[in-house]
């Protein structure tokens, strides 16, 4: 979620150079932003739609909670078990050819889910086998992205293509995703899937209007004569390394450990927090759910604004105060609005520290690093999440839920004192050390 070496000039960010190499006269940044944007879109509006109907589809075929919820995991799994090994592919090899092998596999896992359902029927084993490959997809196609938009966008141009990724994202995963998908399958399940696979088909299409070059700096297609090769764990190793010896992005990524971890405690105890204790009914948990997205949206399209007017360090502030909110509210009430208001403001919160972390690790982190160090931070990121999910289950189990969610809010309270010491102000500037 977030992520110290000198500032320096990136890789493909100089106008002048694609000028003198006989490019486009014009900055392609604007371009190059919309692009991105319209890939996002379209490609986060398929993993929402797919979240959604791989468990619909496997809740077809069997009743069993464990197997359903283990198609689920498919999708989500490959983050701890292959994100680093993609890093260091997205550090050797060119990134916009990476999202199209991500794509690629997403469309081979959706024409053989399709081909099942047009013969007869999907196996339960398909969709372990189709998610596990879109899991993988999603890895490669996230990490390729976010080390691309350096090359890609100038760098006054990233802080708003990142904000408008991540709405994007969050417009896709929380919104579209689950409305487009519900009414998908309801037309048919091989219907469903062919558009799913059709919309990532148009995505890889538009990435053929980037401009620029995407190979990291330093890759080349052949190690260099006389050169000892470098195994991977050792690139693994380089990525873990560079973050930790950085104190502020090691700052930064074990506060995002800390809130991941708040993150997966709410989303765990909620649904049954909200149906015994707040009496809520699927209508009004419903409108509890929706004001995490809204307040993610709201995130995206004023970062820029929050921005100008606060500065960097405090709109990442602002998180650490809506995550305490969103868990601080339900130890407190039951009342639906305030319990929705915290997850707004968690939302929302969440949002501006993910463009700012973004644009920070884009600007200070070196382009042949980007792949391993964005793999290893979001090891922080997802790794946390099914450990705050469980703490919160024990403590609840041992005291109930209002002490679990007061308990991870004074963890949360506590981290300002953290961010406050490590980031200074000037970090998150452009140009700062």
């Amino acid at each position: 979620m977030a992520t110290a070496v000198p500032e320096r000039a990136e890789p493909g960010t100089d106008p002048g150079t694609a000028k003198a190499e006989g490019g486009p006269r014009r900055d392609p940044g604007r371009r190059n932003t919309a692009v991105l944007v319209g890939f996002t879109a379209a490609t986060n509006l398929a993993d929402g739609v797919m979240k959604m109907a791989l468990p619909l589809l496997a809740a077809r075929l069997t009743g069993s909670p464990a197997l359903v919820t283990a198609v689920s995991l498919t999708l989500t799994l490959p983050w701890l078990l292959v994100a680093l090994h993609i890093g260091v592919l997205v550090d050797r090899f060119d990134r916009r050819g990476l999202l199209w092998v991500a794509n690629g596999m997403r469309l081979a896992a959706m024409g053989w889910l399709t081909s099942s359902a047009l013969a007869g029927g999907i196996a339960l084993g398909e969709l372990f086998t189709a998610g596990a490959v879109l899991g993988v997809a999603d890895v490669l196609a996230s990490t390729s992205a976010s080390a691309l938009v350096p090359a890609a966008v100038p760098p006054a141009g990233r802080e708003r293509a990142n904000a408008w990724m991540v709405g994007a994202e969050t417009v896709g995963q929380e919104f579209a995703g689950p409305f487009v998908g519900g009414l998908l399958l309801a037309t048919g399940t091989s219907l469903a899937l062919g558009l799913i696979g059709a919309s990532y088909a148009v995505a890889a299409l538009a990435l053929l209007l980037l401009v620029g070059r995407f190979r990291p700096a330093g890759a080349a297609p052949g190690a260099a004569p006389g050169a000892a090769p470098v195994s991977v764990n050792s690139r693994i190793a380089e990525g873990v390394s560079f973050l930790w010896h950085d104190r502020l992005l090691r700052t930064l990524s074990v506060i995002v450990a800390v809130l991941s971890a708040v993150w997966g405690a709410w989303l765990a105890l909620m649904p049954l927090y909200a149906q015994r204790t707040m009496e809520l009914g699927s209508r009004e948990y419903g409108i509890l759910l929706s004001a995490l997205g809204v307040g993610g949206l709201a995130g995206a399209l004023t970062v820029t604004w929050v921005n100008r007017v606060l500065g960097a360090r405090r709109a990442m502030f602002a998180d650490l105060v809506g995550t305490t909110a969103m868990v601080a509210l339900p130890a407190v009430t039951t009342s639906l609005w305030a319990v929705a208001a915290g997850a707004f403001l968690g939302g929302m919160g969440g949002t501006l520290w993910s463009v700012n972390a973004r644009t920070l690790t884009q600007r200070r982190v070196p382009d042949a690093m980007l792949g391993r160090y964005g793999a290893a931070a979001r090891l922080f990121n997802f790794g946390a999440l099914p450990l705050g999910a469980a703490l919160a289950g024990l403590i609840a189990e041992l005291g109930g839920m209002q002490l679990a969610f007061g308990v991870f809010a004074v963890v949360t309270a506590a981290t300002p004192v953290l961010f406050f010491r490590n980031v200074p102000r000037t970090s998150l500037e452009a140009g700062g050390e």
